[in-house]
């Protein structure tokens, strides 16, 4: 996904915030002046997620020699403590607006909310392609959030326009409070995963010391780190004892071992160091017992 989708809706979301702050104002709505500070939030989260995705393109560097994929799981992990906060506090007003129910003008609500739904529905549905990149499905989770709460606000003041029950507009709020905090903790927990040298979801450290295993005359496997660098790029690094061979002979070892981590575990940078001797008494190996051929 390019970039300037997600500047388009930068722009898009600022004339929506103003919209709604005026349609709050003339319609007397505290609902439309928060969706509006709601909106307005999305506007940093946005620009993060733009400026991550303009990083992440960058080459690696003499600082950053593994390049800049992190920084979308960086801008995820930002989004998702803002909404998490966002959530408590929208989550508090609806609390105060069900003490204390507030007199609107219906119509400004739903037209407003109309345009505001228009506005994060068309956000939503050009992200959706993206979905399975963690910084912009921080960013679709807020945006589906927007819509949601557009949808609650206009089906809140067609019910109170009709039977005049005030407390509808905040228990709808307050439901969608909880979908974006239940959304958001999911996002919170996978970005911190990464950022804490995590292994890649689905992969497990036997399973792949097992697979290396499997390479001729690799007779054991020891000190294996599996860690996610963002997105889909994964790396890892082991120790392999081999038998004493050729130079040649090691890097077809070599070879075959990054082939099959490459194929069968998506794992695109791999380190291996070639050893004669067993496990040395210091290392900090992960396994409990280093895997080995019967």
């Amino acid at each position: 996904m390019s970039p300037s989708v997600l500047a388009w809706a930068m722009v898009a979301t600022v004339g929506l915030v103003v919209a709604e702050v005026f349609g709050g104002i003339l319609g007397h709505s505290v609902a439309l002046l928060n969706d509006a500070v709601h909106n307005l939030s999305d506007v940093p989260a946005l620009g993060i997620s733009w400026l991550a995705m303009r990083w992440a393109r960058r080459p690696a560097d003499d600082d950053r020699t593994y390049g800049y994929h992190r920084a979308g799981t960086l801008a995820a992990f930002t989004n998702a403590v803002v909404l998490v906060l966002l959530s408590g506090w929208l989550g508090y007003e609806a609390i105060e607006r069900l003490r204390s129910p507030v007199t609107v003008v219906e119509s400004w609500m739903i037209w407003t909310s109309l345009a505001a739904l228009l506005v994060n529905g068309g956000i939503t549905l050009a992200l959706v392609r993206g979905h399975s990149d963690l910084n912009l499905r921080s960013i679709l989770v807020h945006n589906f959030g927007d819509a949601l709460s557009n949808i609650a606000i206009i089906v809140g003041a067609v019910v109170m326009h009709y039977t005049g029950a005030t407390w509808i507009d905040p228990l709808l709020g307050l439901a969608i409070g909880l979908l974006v905090l239940y959304s958001s903790i999911g996002i919170l927990r996978e970005s911190s995963h990464i950022l804490l040298e995590g292994r890649p979801k689905g992969t497990r450290v036997e399973e792949v010391a097992r697979a290396i295993l499997g390479v001729d005359q690799v007779m054991e496997v020891h000190d294996i780190h599996i860690w996610s660098l963002g997105g889909a790029h994964n790396a890892m690094s082991c120790h392999a004892r081999i038998p004493d061979m050729h130079m040649d002979r090691c890097e077809d070892i070599l070879t075959a071992i990054q082939k099959k981590m490459a194929e069968e575990y998506g794992i695109e940078h791999i380190t291996v160091q070639l050893e004669r001797a067993g496990l040395p008494a210091t290392s900090g190996y992960v396994m409990p017992e280093p895997l080995q051929k019967p």
